[in-house]
């Protein structure tokens, strides 16, 4: 490996990804699941009538084949793949909804599955009655399951519904009740589908704010999502299934990149799925990113007015020509607050081999208001012929901390020397 050349002003020693070293939580073992799929429907009386000894032909289909891996505690896990390769099935299997045909699963710890909306819930009880019940589902007491009623209302803002029959909720409602039971449950494994697309913008903000919050607190967390953002951004590892498969597991970024190829494939455009879509063009691969105090320590949280201090460590996956390298700082909401741009034309360097690290670090003078923030880097590479290519990568996430004796506005607080004083009328 080569060394790593520094961009900016305070330099340090490489440090290689890791393996996961912590305990397995769950061990999956030659996972086998098979569908019989009739081939013809009887759907009518009269049909079954007139035909009453008529054969029903079935046809298999192997949802899932030889499936085995091993998710590490404290993991934030990815499995993607297309529509049909079998991530809905073996979330199901790991939640015990459906039984495996062949196989063995292993898991350490309490489960909290979110799977398909509505499940577990009965529609002519109220959101109150559901509330307590699905908690005991998930492992509480009857007692601390009523305890922690208003903390579910409070997250899923349905307290003024709270006696109102689930039949009568929008999909919304009910996403946002489940998720928050879920959450409350406070398990030490969960397993979450796509169904949180269902819910609203505002919605999906909480949810990922909770897996950040679930992520450092040391939970193991299972998504299926077609979201290659959010794999690339929050997991640690990720899984690729096709046709019911295990076609690759390991790296976030190499994962992305096969199932974006394979959707490229299957829509016979192959030869030009890199032109199609410029996010899936995998530059670079973050070794290790976080921040520091002024003592060197690593932290998550700022002080308002306190200079951000960055380690970043980025490695070239592919030889980039005249690299760029932009950050990012963006609030909950996703909106850039601000953002800069270095390259290597300080050490006269065009070209970035692959397996080269490019060191982003130093100082950042910062005036953000308190709350949430995300800190990423979009990689830029020169193609031949004069375009360009970019990738995405998210850094880290961090806190700003700050007093809250008087009202804030806006994404940034800045210096004044205006006065409201009085005048006489006219």
């Amino acid at each position: 490996m080569q060394n790593p050349i520094t961009v900016d002003d305070h330099d340090g020693a490489a440090v290689a990804a890791a393996a996961p070293t912590a305990p397995v939580v769950i061990e999956v073992r030659g996972i086998e699941k098979t569908f019989r799929v009739p081939e013809r429907r009887v759907d009518t009386l009269k049909e079954r009538a007139t035909h009453p000894f008529s054969r029903m032909d079935y046809r298999e289909l192997r949802a899932l084949r030889d499936v085995s891996f091993d998710i590490h505690r404290g993991e934030f896990f990815g499995i993607v793949g297309q529509n049909g390769s079998g991530k809905s099935t073996l979330l199901k299997i790991l939640a015990s909804i459906y039984r495996a045909d062949a196989g063995r699963i292993r898991m350490a710890g309490r489960l909290a599955p979110f799977i398909e909306l509505g499940v577990g819930f009965n529609p002519e009880l109220t959101a109150r009655e559901n509330s307590v019940i699905n908690g005991v589902l998930m492992g509480l007491s009857k007692r601390e399951a009523r305890r922690r009623l208003d903390a579910v209302l409070d997250f899923a803002e349905l307290g003024e519904f709270v006696d109102l029959k689930l039949k009568n909720y929008s999909s919304g409602m009910m996403v946002r009740l489940a998720f928050a039971v879920m959450v409350q449950a406070d398990a030490d494994i969960m397993l979450v589908d796509e169904v949180l697309a269902v819910g609203d913008f505002g919605f999906a903000q909480k949810c990922m704010e909770v897996f950040h919050e679930k992520r450092r607190t040391g939970k193991t967390i299972l998504l299926v999502t077609h979201d290659m953002g959010t794999v690339r951004s929050l997991c640690d590892r990720a899984m690729f299934l096709r046709d019911g498969e295990l076609d690759y597991i390991g790296d976030p970024e190499e994962t992305a990149m096969r199932y974006y190829r394979a959707n490229f494939e299957r829509a016979g455009r192959y030869d030009d799925w890199e032109e199609q879509a410029a996010v899936t063009d995998i530059n670079a691969r973050v070794v290790h990113a976080w921040l520091e105090s002024e003592g060197g320590e690593r932290i998550e949280q700022v002080e308002q007015g306190e200079p951000i201090v960055l380690d970043a460590l980025i490695e070239a996956k592919r030889e980039l020509l005249a690299p760029l390298f932009s950050i990012h700082v963006s609030n909950a909401q996703g909106t850039v607050v601000f953002g800069f741009t270095r390259s290597l034309e300080g050490q006269r360097r065009e070209r970035l081999a692959a397996g080269e690290r490019v060191r982003l670090s130093g100082r950042i003078q910062q005036s953000l208001v308190p709350g949430s923030y995300s800190l990423d880097c979009w990689v830029r590479r020169d193609r031949q012929g004069g375009e360009r290519a970019f990738q995405g990568l998210r850094l880290l996430d961090f806190d700003v901390s700050g007093s809250a004796a008087h009202e804030r506005h806006g994404l940034v607080e800045v210096q004044t020397d205006v006065e409201a004083a009085s005048e006489p009328g006219p």
